[in-house]
């Protein structure tokens, strides 16, 4: 199989590459994760259980966005935090938590990304060249 590549609308941070957790519902900083340990904690969520750490975390978009500006700094003090960020849709909070934090995010993906990424795969973002890269 070869890589597939796909286009993104905005991104910014390094190049990272990585094993992907996707969320099928939007993400939210705040209520879904729990930031002393960086796993998936809301009791009605997909992925519940999971852990973001040194994953590049993949979800349709986001929801809320406070919490976001201070969550993924401090996450990342903590080293339990995502390596990488992608959603379809996003707010600037979050965009402003991944910067500060120094986490590579990647917004506006074609929507077929996510009807052909899964959990587990390795996805390379390249925020410079605005792609996402399912590696195979």
């Amino acid at each position: 199989m070869s890589d597939t590549v796909f286009g993104a609308g905005q991104a910014t941070g390094t190049t990272v590459e990585a094993e992907v957790l996707v969320s099928p519902v939007p993400f939210s900083a705040r209520y879904d994760l729990d930031r002393t340990s960086g796993v998936i904690s809301r009791n009605d969520h997909p992925l519940r259980g999971a852990s973001v750490r040194g994953k590049i975390l993949v979800a349709p978009g986001v929801q809320g966005g406070v919490a976001a500006g201070w969550a993924f700094p401090a996450m990342a003090e903590l080293g339990i935090g995502p390596c990488g960020l992608v959603f379809g849709a996003v707010n600037p909070v979050m965009v402003q938590g991944a910067v500060t934090a120094k986490i590579p995010i990647v917004a506006g993906v074609d929507s077929a990304f996510f009807d052909a990424v899964r959990n587990g795969d390795t996805v390379r973002l390249d925020p410079a060249a605005r792609q996402v890269t399912i590696v195979r």
